[in-house]
Parts: C-alpha cells; structure tokens; sequence
C-alpha cells in the first residue's frame, strides 16, 4: 500500500470497461501501444507525480523508465495479439525457462493443432510432445497436456481465473498463474518471473545482494497498473528483457539466482536423446532404444534405464514389460 500524504486504495477488481472510476492518483496506462504518441507519457508523468507526493520517487522513476522504453521499442508478440486465456496459458506454459525467439516458431502450430481446451485435452501426448520438440524441459508439455483435462472435467473446458484455481493446475506456480490472470483476464495479479525480477532489481535494488522476491513483491504492487497491468507487465517484461542484453545479469544477486547444470552428458541430453528416437522410430524395445541413443556400455545403459523409468513415472513414456514408447495420454484419462 502506498504511504504519504494520500492514501491509495489497492482494490482486486478485474478489468472491465464498466468497472468503476479509481482515484485521480492512480493514472491509467491502458490502450497504451509500442511506438505510441505523447498521451502515454502524460500518463505516466502523472502517475509518477502522484507517487512523489507519496514519498516514492523510486517508484516513480521505475515506471517512466519502463513506459518510456515500452514506447520506443515494445515488442509484439502473436500471445500479445489475444485475450484468450487458453491461448495466454499455452504460451505461458511455452515461455517457462524458454527464450521467445524458440515460443515464435512453435506457438501458432501448437494452438491451430490444439484451438482451445478439450481439443487439447483430447489429443494424444505422441502429437503433444511432437508439436512441442525444440522448446525443451518436455515436462512441460505433459504438465500443460494434463491441465486441459483437468480444466476440462473440473471447469467445462473455461481456463479459471482464480489464483488458487490456476495454481492447483500441474505445471502452474505463481508467476504463470499471475499472467495468466493479469493477460487472460486483466486482472492486477502481483508476480515475479525473470524479466520482471531482472528490471526490479537493476533500478530498485542496486548494490544489494541475495535480494528475496518476498521483498520485490510489495514494491512491484506499489509500481503496477492496476486499470491496466496487461499493457504495465508487456512493458516491464519488454524492460528487463532489454537489460538481459545490455547490462551484467541483475538476477544474479536475486536469493533465488543458480546457474544451469552442464548439459552435454547430462541426463537432460539422454532424455532429449530418448525422446526423439522414440518420436522417430514408434515403439522399440530396450535394448532397441540403447543402441539408437549410443548407450553402449553398462553405465551408459544403466543410466538410460533409469531415465526411461524416470519419464514414464513423468508421463511422458509408456513402458510395457521391455518395450518403451512416447505416452498416449490415455493413462490420464482413465484415471481423470
């Protein structure tokens, strides 16, 4: 909550073009576009004169600077151009740990294959899994596979738009369940994902080290947009993307920063390996599999069986006595 010499009501009401006036203190940014015009600025030159008589000129100063790059150079993104939460939750789910150039190429595949919920939720995992091939941590997909069924059987195939809802899904934590809610449904969720924590961070916490995002939340709710977080979180995300690529990294003096584990030899890259021979070549038997994903020795081989145990208790194989195959899916259903 804002502190000074006004006091700002911070109400959870989604958006809606009927939703009732907010205070004169907090300034909109909505129908603000890339490249837009001046009243944008005046936008948040109000907005940022309110903050400073509230004693926040940090804050202040973070949202100019993210709206001003937000003008200048916003991205556009096909997930940008829709307010369909199932699509926002596919991408989502696609952009997890995942760069936009790689969700480009597979996003508009994947939803003209899958155009809503129970289409999705009705598909076989093989064309699931296909369809997601190149994005990685293929988890992914099975968990995103598996929510459809649920919000099909619990909520009549409509993506919910309740936290608690959203985050009971497979797959789903509170930063995906907060854009889904601030993208999907307009709704002034508070949530943190890696631009957001990046762009926080360089402007709000400098020098700081091991910062906690329990501390970065209550200044990210000082900072949004509450009749508009749709178009506040495309610019902070839009901000901290552009950091990414211009200054040394801020999430690493984040509490929650690790660096990535090697990949070659690793079992991410066996179980990539595995994947993709069972995609190519249907059903093979162990021994089979082994030979096409060059576990030759005992190690090699032992690793591999480990593996493949590993992604059929993770849904994404089908193992029956020596054979292995990509999962169908149909295991889920039957017990949905």
């Amino acid at each position: 909550m804002l502190r000074g010499k006004r006091k700002i009501e911070l109400t959870r009401q989604p958006f809606s073009s009927t939703t009732q006036s907010r205070p004169a203190a907090s300034a909109s940014i909505a129908q603000a576009k890339p490249a837009g015009p001046a009243p944008m600025m005046m936008r948040s030159r109000l907005m940022e004169s309110c903050l400073m008589e509230s004693g926040l000129p940090d804050i202040a100063r973070f949202r100019r600077r993210v709206l001003d790059h937000y003008r200048r150079r916003g991205r556009r993104f096909p997930w940008r151009r829709t307010r369909d939460p199932y699509r926002i939750l596919v991408s989502e789910f696609m952009l997890q740990q995942t760069q936009t150039a790689r969700v480009l190429a597979k996003f508009d595949p994947f939803v003209t294959r899958f155009p809503h919920v129970r289409a999705l939720a009705a598909g076989d995992r093989g064309d699931v899994l296909a369809l997601w091939s190149g994005l990685g941590y293929n988890r992914r997909a099975v968990a995103l596979h598996r929510s459809a069924g649920l919000i099909a059987d619990r909520f009549g195939g409509a993506v919910p738009s309740g936290a608690d809802d959203l985050r009971a899904l497979p797959g789903v934590g509170p930063a995906t369940a907060g854009a889904v809610q601030a993208f999907g449904f307009g709704l002034p969720a508070v949530f943190v994902e890696t631009n957001i924590r990046r762009a926080a961070l360089h402007e709000l916490f400098p020098g700081r080290t091991a910062v906690s995002d329990r501390e970065l939340l209550p200044v990210l709710e000082r900072a949004l947009d509450r009749s508009d977080p749709r178009t506040w979180y495309w610019a902070l995300m839009d901000y901290g993307a552009a950091l990414a690529r211009g200054v040394p990294n801020p999430n690493r003096r984040s509490a929650h920063y690790a660096r990535q584990s090697r990949f070659d030899g690793s079992n991410r890259q066996q179980r990539g390996r595995i994947l993709r021979a069972l995609a190519e070549r249907g059903p093979l038997t162990f021994a089979e599999l082994s030979g096409l994903i060059g576990a030759a020795d005992h190690a090699g081989r032992e690793r591999a069986r480990g593996n493949v145990a590993a992604m059929a208790a993770e849904g994404l194989l089908d193992t029956a006595g020596d054979r292995v195959q990509v999962a169908t899916g149909r295991k889920d259903r039957a017990q949905r």
